[in-house]
């Protein structure tokens, strides 16, 4: 275990709150899915789905691992080349794209062979934060001109939200909104964000009027974005005012302690019990203190997300921190806020908690990469701090070889002396010899003549 966790790089604190978030998931889902296994099987055994879950979340992480070890640099260029196959997915999920429980929702795509199914726009997403990161990188030391980004930065965010925004509004605002405060941070001009809001509003408005004018020309769901909009501003019931008032019952029910882990009545009545209404099956089984924990660990989590982002090494990192990390949060919040009627019914799940393949691993996905930034900060300083200790030792050989030198040299001169001497005495006559020793010894004269 002491290997596996030496082995996990970049920021620790992130790995440790994903792993909380992760861990934590477990009981909720298990309570929570005992409805679907009651109404799917008739037995109300949820360890398949637990199992289910169990399985997800291992994949999530080994996604997570697997990524976060390539130099997250990598990601710039292949933005580039995946968001136009995203695009032919996108376009695909939207015409023959899977419908769940009848609804008209055509967001998923079934992957051929293995049959599991994933939420294109979740991708999507990801890959597009990427490619506005790098242009924004790319063009901060060139000044920007609205004509040029047009072409390269808004015309690629524009095609692929208008793939999404038929199926999925509440996606495409969220990705929306996130692009322009990542151009926002990346320094792109004010006066030319007013701009694209406002024709992203124009836009918008202006997709509305064709469906309402041609509503059998393509699939949309305008007519259940009004019908949300008039149940959240009015008290006329439907649907989505069922969903909520189940999750406030739920939450008034659990209270400050909660009623137990898997003690969730509304968990019964509740259709999204397991995914989108996760939150409020939370808040009843864990009362105020649970809701309150989940919510500081979203929120701790994006203040290490900026943390990361201000110690990344590069302006590229440092989008791609904020433009991957916040949306998690993001997204977080607004469950929540639907939860408590906040806000309408969006069907955004809580990442990390909610059970769901696709969006915990496309969320696996984005965490991975992000990790990957801070491993190289990680890396770098490792390297320095490597370095120094290799220029240490080895100023610590030179040192201690040029003394074994030094001493080998003295040695070799003393040895050479020695044999001259030797050679010197073996060549003079005696005569020489008697000279030599005088001049060897000059007082060996003296005592010859006594």
């Amino acid at each position: 275990m002491k290997e596996l966790i030496n082995s996990l790089k970049g920021d620790k604190i992130i790995w440790a709150f994903v792993a909380l978030l992760a861990l934590f998931s477990f009981m909720p889902v298990f309570s929570a899915s005992s409805n679907l296994a009651y109404m799917r099987h008739g037995s109300g055994n949820a360890l398949t789905y637990l199992l289910k879950h169990a399985v997800q979340i291992f994949l999530g992480f080994i996604i997570i691992y697997q990524i976060h070890k390539i130099p997250y640099h990598y990601f710039r260029g292949i933005s580039m080349f995946v968001l136009p196959i995203i695009w032919v997915l996108l376009f695909y999920t939207l015409l023959k794209g899977t419908v769940i429980d009848g609804a008209n929702a055509s967001r998923w795509m079934v992957i051929p062979l293995i049959g599991v199914s994933f939420q294109t726009s979740t991708l999507a997403a990801i890959v597009l934060y990427v490619y506005v990161a790098r242009y924004l990188s790319k063009k901060r030391e060139t000044p920007i001109t609205f004509k040029s980004s047009l072409l390269d930065l808004w015309l690629p965010v524009f095609v692929t939200l208008a793939f999404i925004l038929p199926a999925n509004f509440s996606t495409a605002a969220l990705i929306f909104a996130m692009v322009i405060m990542l151009a926002f941070i990346g320094k792109y001009p004010i006066k030319y964000i007013a701009i694209i809001i406002g024709t992203g509003i124009a836009a918008f408005f202006l997709f509305v009027i064709v469906v309402i004018t041609f509503p059998d020309a393509f699939k949309n769901r305008v007519d259940t974005w009004k019908n949300r909009i008039e149940n959240f501003t009015s008290d006329k019931p439907g649907e989505d005012d069922y969903q909520i008032e189940k999750a406030k019952i739920a939450i008034a029910t659990g209270g400050i302690y909660g009623l137990g882990p898997g003690k969730s009545v509304q968990k019964n009545f509740l259709p999204q019990s397991s995914s989108d209404f996760i939150y409020a099956i939370i808040v009843e089984e864990y009362g105020l203190f649970g809701a309150l924990a989940i919510l500081g660990l979203y929120l701790l989590l994006m203040l290490r997300f900026v943390i990361a982002a201000h110690k990344a090494n590069s302006l590229f990192g440092k989008l791609v921190v904020v433009g991957l990390g916040f949306p998690i949060v993001f997204q977080a919040l607004i469950n929540m806020a639907v939860a408590v009627e906040l806000l309408p019914v969006t069907g955004q799940t809580l990442p990390l908690i909610s059970s769901g393949g696709s969006s915990i691993w496309m969320t696996c996905i984005a965490i991975g990469i992000i990790l990957s930034v801070t491993k190289k900060d990680d890396e770098i300083a490792q390297e320095l701090d490597e370095k120094q200790k290799r220029e240490e030792a080895l100023q610590k050989l030179i040192d201690k070889q040029m003394q074994e030198d030094e001493a080998q040299d003295e040695d070799e001169y003393q040895e050479k002396v020695n044999q001259m001497k030797v050679s010197i005495k073996d060549n003079l006559t005696e005569e020489d010899s008697d000279d030599y020793s005088i001049t060897e010894n000059p007082m060996r004269a003296v005592r010859n003549k006594k």
